[in-house]
């Protein structure tokens, strides 16, 4: 993987006035991954997933673009009206909520989807009538997949209404949406697929049905791997959304729920060189940051690939890369930033950028270690 030269000319360029360690985002690239999701042909309804990254202007950027928002907090759903987006264009999604807290989303009008027949019971107990979504989990109804954070549908999973559950509550009229999170960094369509059509099974028993959401978990590729498939994508939804209307007896909106995908590649995170510690073939390169402040890697060291070059100070050309691992400035042992990568030789000055740093990486930063967090720029 590769971070791309324009933009480490714009990392090098604010590396020269700026502090590091720093995240930069190009919010170019930002907008440009909004579009091909609202090109989708199909209708859709586009909602962010804020975990993602809550920042207020890539959430601004997000709002410009057309896209609404998905969140599941207080927090998330407080910071998304701050910024404007009307309750309109917000789902919320929650498991365990208590009664107060449904109170304070369901006076906010956000869209609301519900996570297991106890919710449903005090939702009806506490709005009588008033019309909700459910988040299913068909894992019964295909082979369940462990992806990044492990299973989202079937026994493994913790959420949503399973098989009995969902047909304790066939035939509402008070349920207008089906909901549905198949798993995270998915870039095979055909569990997509298989996730989707189990969903349909279940339109027929719901008369009520405005809308299905089918989440999100659209991947980012790795090492070796493609992007993401749009317009693969764009065919599959239009044929799920065209089965839905044929079985439900008229259209019904899509709902989406990016994350990742959106802002990913759009961001990066800056560094500088501290320390090398030569180790045979191998470098440790240590650097002024911390896992803390960008902790994918920490949370997955197997599998937070990100792309990262070296951008050496007075313009020297360092040669070719060399087994490397990236370390923080602390004495924790497992504070990296790069677990097995390559580099070219490193010295102290250089700078060190990491790609697909625009999503799950200053939104996951942890007070564990004491680092502040690092400043967040867009160009």
């Amino acid at each position: 993987m590769t971070v791309d030269p324009a933009f480490l000319d714009i990392a090098a360029d604010l590396a020269r006035r700026e502090p590091t360690p720093f995240y930069v985002y190009d919010t170019a690239r930002l907008r440009s991954t909004c579009r091909s999701l609202r090109g989708l042909p199909t209708r859709a309804r586009v909602y962010f997933a804020t975990m993602a990254n809550a920042h207020p202007r890539f959430l601004e950027v997000i709002r410009e673009e057309g896209l609404g928002v998905f969140v599941n907090t207080m927090g998330h759903l407080g910071r998304a009206l701050e910024v404007g987006f009307e309750p309109g264009r917000i789902v919320y999604t929650a498991s365990g909520m208590s009664e107060a807290l449904m109170r304070e989303v369901r006076a906010t009008g956000a869209e609301v989807n519900l996570d297991s027949i106890g919710q449903v019971a005090l939702w009806r107990t506490l709005f009588p009538g008033q019309p909700f979504g459910i988040r299913c989990n068909i894992g019964d109804r295909i082979e369940a997949r462990e992806t990044r954070a492990g299973f989202f549908v079937g026994p493994q999973s913790r959420l949503g209404l399973s098989g009995p559950e969902l047909e304790s509550v066939f035939g509402s009229p008070d349920i207008h949406g089906l909901h549905l999170y198949a798993g995270t960094d998915i870039l095979d369509l055909r569990y997509f697929e298989a996730a989707y059509r189990a969903l349909l099974e279940l339109v027929p028993h719901f008369p009520a049905l405005d809308y299905l959401d089918l989440g999100g978990g659209f991947g980012v590729p790795g090492p070796g791997q493609d992007p993401f498939d749009f317009h693969g994508y764009g065919a599959l939804v239009a044929q799920i959304m065209d089965d839905a209307a044929a079985l439900a007896g008229r259209p019904l909106d899509l709902v989406l729920e990016p994350g990742r995908i959106v802002g990913a590649e759009a961001g990066l995170f800056v560094c500088r060189v501290t320390d090398v510690k030569p180790r045979g073939e191998r470098q440790l390169v240590g650097v002024d940051a911390s896992s803390a402040q960008f902790p994918r890697p920490l949370l997955y060291p197997d599998s937070a690939l990100h792309p990262h070059a070296l951008l050496p100070t007075h313009g020297r050309d360092p040669g070719p890369p060399v087994p490397s691992q990236v370390y923080g400035c602390s004495t924790y042992s497992r504070d990296f930033l790069v677990w097995d990568g390559a580099l070219p030789p490193a010295q102290p000055g250089d700078l060190v950028v990491l790609g697909q740093a625009g999503a799950y990486c200053a939104s996951l930063r942890t007070e564990f270690l004491g680092f502040p967090p690092a400043p967040e720029h867009y160009r």
